[in-house]
Protein backbone atom coordinates (compact mmCIF):
# COMPACT_ATOMS: atom_id res chain seq x y z
CA UNK A 1 0.00 0.00 0.00
CA UNK A 2 1.39 3.42 -0.84
CA UNK A 3 1.66 6.28 1.61
CA UNK A 4 -1.43 8.12 0.34
CA UNK A 5 -3.62 5.05 0.82
CA UNK A 6 -2.23 4.53 4.32
CA UNK A 7 -3.01 8.14 5.21
CA UNK A 8 -6.52 7.94 3.74
CA UNK A 9 -7.37 4.68 5.52
CA UNK A 10 -5.91 6.13 8.69
CA UNK A 11 -8.06 9.23 8.44
CA UNK A 12 -11.17 7.14 7.87
CA UNK A 13 -10.42 4.83 10.81
CA UNK A 14 -9.66 7.80 13.05
CA UNK A 15 -12.96 9.47 12.16
CA UNK A 16 -15.06 6.31 12.50
CA UNK A 17 -13.32 5.45 15.75
CA UNK A 18 -14.08 8.90 17.14
CA UNK A 19 -17.74 8.52 16.19
CA UNK A 20 -17.98 5.07 17.81
CA UNK A 21 -16.24 6.30 20.93
CA UNK A 22 -18.61 9.27 21.19
CA UNK A 23 -21.67 7.12 20.56
CA UNK A 24 -20.52 4.64 23.19
CA UNK A 25 -19.92 7.41 25.69
CA UNK A 26 -23.29 9.04 24.96
CA UNK A 27 -25.21 5.78 25.37
CA UNK A 28 -23.18 4.39 28.25
CA UNK A 29 -22.01 1.50 26.08
CA UNK A 30 -18.48 0.87 27.38
CA UNK A 31 -17.81 -1.86 24.81
CA UNK A 32 -18.60 0.45 21.87
CA UNK A 33 -16.56 3.21 23.46
CA UNK A 34 -13.57 0.87 23.81
CA UNK A 35 -13.92 -0.37 20.22
CA UNK A 36 -14.01 3.24 19.07
CA UNK A 37 -10.84 4.05 20.99
CA UNK A 38 -9.07 1.08 19.45
CA UNK A 39 -10.19 1.97 15.92
CA UNK A 40 -9.14 5.59 16.42
CA UNK A 41 -5.68 4.47 17.59
CA UNK A 42 -5.42 2.13 14.59
CA UNK A 43 -6.15 5.06 12.29
CA UNK A 44 -3.52 7.21 13.95
CA UNK A 45 -0.94 4.45 13.45
CA UNK A 46 -1.93 4.07 9.78
CA UNK A 47 -1.50 7.81 9.21
CA UNK A 48 1.90 7.68 10.90
CA UNK A 49 2.89 4.73 8.71
CA UNK A 50 2.04 6.77 5.62
CA UNK A 51 4.09 9.71 6.87
CA UNK A 52 7.08 7.47 7.59
CA UNK A 53 6.87 6.04 4.06
CA UNK A 54 6.85 9.58 2.65
CA UNK A 55 9.88 10.53 4.72
CA UNK A 56 11.82 7.44 3.63
CA UNK A 57 10.99 8.02 -0.02
CA UNK A 58 12.01 11.70 0.22
CA UNK A 59 15.30 10.64 1.79
CA UNK A 60 15.90 8.14 -1.00
CA UNK A 61 15.21 10.84 -3.58
CA UNK A 62 17.65 13.22 -1.90
CA UNK A 63 20.32 10.53 -1.89
CA UNK A 64 19.55 9.46 -5.45
CA UNK A 65 18.68 5.91 -4.46
CA UNK A 66 16.60 4.18 -7.12
CA UNK A 67 14.53 1.45 -5.48
CA UNK A 68 10.89 0.50 -5.30
CA UNK A 69 8.74 2.87 -3.33
CA UNK A 70 7.54 1.61 0.04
Amino acid sequence: MNSSKDKLKGSINTAVGSLKKGAGRATGNKKLEAKGSIQKAKGQVQKLKGSVKDTINKGKNLLGIKTNKL
